[in-house]
């Protein structure tokens, strides 16, 4: 059963040389359910080892290409963060998907268009496919680029602003001890920091002291305090420093690892700041990318689905190339009843896509020639079958 989230692009034989004829039977057919019509372009076929080649390879290239769509879509979501808002950015030449694959499709009128002017006609089919894969892959490429670049310094945005936020014993403390607290400018004593989990406060005030030999009397001070940990000074000569941070951990008294620095707290904002507003800026760049690579690559799938409708339907149906396609929006409510309904359209297929000349491809496709066809074309064999030709173009749902 096809997915009810995707279109239904189907091709069959002409009727009477006329593509419209098909689409308005189906049309009065499935009342109440969007079709539009979808152009196959004359394309030269090649061998038939060719095709058979193509019909094994194309569903990995397929694969490649919805993941490309998926994920510059799933950056745009990301982006964003307001679901509300998908619909503005996820468009294919400036409209709604939906229009870009029924046109028009509030009445059904539409037809989708090979583009001619970027990938020809009468063109061999390895040649197109080629061109749609390096469109595809360049693609890619500056989306991992871009979306790389973003996330670095947005990850590194995030750090400063969650140590600026976190609990006493992981946050920074530039903000929260002053120069005044520290014992300075001693070559034998130095003044440690000390978080103490709130609900040990009686034990490091009666340990603290006789934790190791050579701890000043009464040093400690409490400097601040969150929800779960006190920070607490404590001077001890540096030689014993060591001995002492590793009886506190025994304690589960954290000693935090901490200089003083007179322009530490400028240089912590000046960070921030020169970060968010590079993370702004990266921000706009990539979701402007992927608006347009968006765009492109819905234009793209939509594309090599085609190649693969006229590949399955020229090894299911032969030369020549004479197919009508047309695109289904099945609502999820009457899918099963629509697959139905086209079945039964088309019935009158079934010899000729089940004859003995063919045999069952994928999602539709068949080969030709002999009673058997193993090996390398093994992969061809084996998909849900229909007496028509089907592939599902993934709805963009916002």
């Amino acid at each position: 059963m096809p997915s009810d989230l995707s279109y239904w692009i189907i091709s069959a034989p002409l009727k009477d040389g006329d593509p419209s004829l098909m689409l308005e039977d189906v049309r009065q057919r499935l009342p109440g359910v969007v079709v539009g019509g979808w152009e196959i372009p004359e394309l030269k076929a090649g061998t038939l080892s060719s095709l058979l080649t193509l019909s094994d390879t194309l569903p990995k290239t397929d694969s490649t290409f919805t993941t490309t769509v998926s994920k510059t879509l799933d950056t745009i979501r990301t982006l964003l963060n307001d679901p509300s808002q998908l619909s503005q950015h996820a468009r294919v030449n400036d409209r709604p998907a939906e229009e870009f694959v029924i046109p028009s499709a509030a009445g059904g009128a539409g037809y989708w268009r090979w583009d001619r002017g970027r990938w020809g006609e009468g063109r061999k089919v390895g040649e197109v496919i080629e061109d749609l894969a390096r469109e595809m892959s360049s693609i890619d490429a500056q989306q991992k680029q871009r979306t790389g670049d973003y996330n670095l310094i947005k990850g590194q945005l995030t750090n400063l602003q969650r140590r600026r936020v976190g609990n006493l014993s992981q946050r920074s403390l530039v903000d929260v001890v002053k120069k005044g607290d520290l014992v300075e400018d001693s070559e034998f004593m130095e003044t440690l920091l000390v978080a103490v989990p709130k609900n040990l406060q009686k034990d490091w005030a009666n340990k603290y002291e006789r934790l190791t030999s050579m701890v000043v009397p009464r040093s400690t001070q409490k400097l601040a305090e969150d929800d779960e940990f006190v920070l607490q000074t404590v001077t001890v000569f540096k030689k014993v420093r060591d001995e002492f941070v590793h009886k506190a951990r025994e304690n589960k008294f954290i000693v935090r690892d901490f200089k003083w620095d007179d322009s530490a707290l400028e240089k912590q904002q000046k960070d921030i700041t020169e970060l968010a507003s590079q993370e702004k800026e990266l921000w706009a760049e990539l979701l402007k990318l992927s608006r347009i690579n968006f765009s492109e690559a819905y234009q793209i799938l939509a594309h090599l689905k085609t190649i693969r409708l006229f590949v399955e339907s020229v090894l299911r149906y032969g030369l020549p190339a004479d197919y009508a396609g047309i695109v289904v929006r099945p609502d999820p409510k009457t899918a099963e009843k629509t697959l139905r309904t086209l079945s039964g359209k088309f019935n009158y297929l079934a010899s000729a896509s089940r004859g003995p000349a063919t045999r069952r491809g994928k999602t539709g496709g068949a080969t030709a020639g002999g009673d058997e066809v193993g090996g390398e074309w093994a992969g061809v064999m084996e998909a849900e079958y229909f007496d028509f030709v089907l592939f599902e173009l993934p709805k963009v749902l916002v």
